[in-house]
């Protein structure tokens, strides 16, 4: 259903909107018969307590119904059946990244797999677009092995950052970069087989 973050963003925006707006309703309903003199009759009562039930009903099964939806999800629960068309080595220590290549290559459409390890503190991997919305991310805990098996639904060029706080010296420059951000770390080609989905 979802090929991208950024059509899940998208497709949450507009869910959370109307369900907060229907909360709010609830909401503007109770503080209207708080401020009346007479007491709700019981009637009036059962129309509230199901519109409450289902909010409720609505809410849980918006995630029930679209956990699935999430095109890494399934991906990540079957992970150990899956083999990886490309692996990335990486590691990280003293807020530098140490890649396998000057740019990681993957084709759209391949399950690639970042295996990252940390030898000094928690930082975290995380891929972004050009106009800085976030691909993919997870949390890179030291001297253990971190991986994560994605596949790219789009083409494009990314950049690599930590997306977890690693003290002050994250944010220091270096020959006036940042000292964690690696523009264009990898770069993903089209592939026809892919772009018509």
């Amino acid at each position: 259903m979802f090929q991208t973050s950024i059509e899940l963003l998208k497709f949450h925006w507009m869910a959370y909107t109307i369900y907060a707006l229907l909360i709010i309703s609830v909401i503007a309903w109770f503080g209207y018969n708080l401020g009346r003199k007479e007491k709700a009759r019981s009637w009036v009562r059962i129309p509230f307590y199901g519109y409450i039930a289902f909010l409720v009903a609505g809410g849980v099964g918006h995630h029930i119904f679209t956990y699935n939806a999430i095109p890494w999800v399934a991906e990540d629960i079957m992970r150990h059946d899956i083999k990886a068309d490309r692996e990335y080595d990486i590691s990280i220590e003293r807020h530098k990244w140490k890649l396998p290549e000057e740019q990681m290559v993957a084709n759209m459409g391949e399950k690639v797999r970042f295996n990252v390890r940390s030898r000094d503190l928690t930082y975290g991997f995380g891929l972004f677009r050009k106009d800085g919305t976030m691909v993919m991310q997870m949390q890179v805990v030291p001297k253990h092995d971190n991986d994560i098996l994605w596949t790219f639904h789009e083409c494009g060029t990314f950049d690599l950052t930590s997306t977890e706080y690693a003290g002050p010296r994250q944010y220091e420059k270096h020959t006036g970069e940042d000292l964690m951000l690696v523009k264009d770390a990898l770069v993903v080609h089209c592939n026809d087989k892919f772009a018509s989905k």
